[in-house]
């Protein structure tokens, strides 16, 4: 389920995105130059800090279910449900 609420007029991007996995102390094993098609595997504690920031930076409460969180394989998946659940709750394409 994806929730959102809240807006900032500042519109998720595949840059701002990368920039949020660009913490090496929460996803250690990501390159800089992540492709935005790249395989991506986040752990729940990076997933959930991930979430935290999102709701910080962009007012959104994102609550995934099981099913989202399987298809976010890359980071243009990730940004695509990102924008998806920024633009009006919708899941994003995958």
């Amino acid at each position: 389920m994806s929730t959102s609420t809240g807006a900032t007029g500042t519109d998720i991007t595949i840059d701002s995105v990368r920039e949020l996995l660009s913490d090496r102390k929460v996803f250690p094993g990501l390159p800089d130059d992540l492709g935005e098609d790249a395989e991506l595997v986040l752990d729940s504690l990076g997933l959930v800090w991930l979430l935290h920031v999102v709701e910080e930076r962009y007012g959104l409460v994102v609550e995934p279910s099981d099913e989202d969180i399987a298809g976010l394989t890359s980071l243009r998946r990730l940004t695509g449900y990102l924008r998806g659940v920024q633009e009006g709750g919708v899941r994003g394409e995958s």
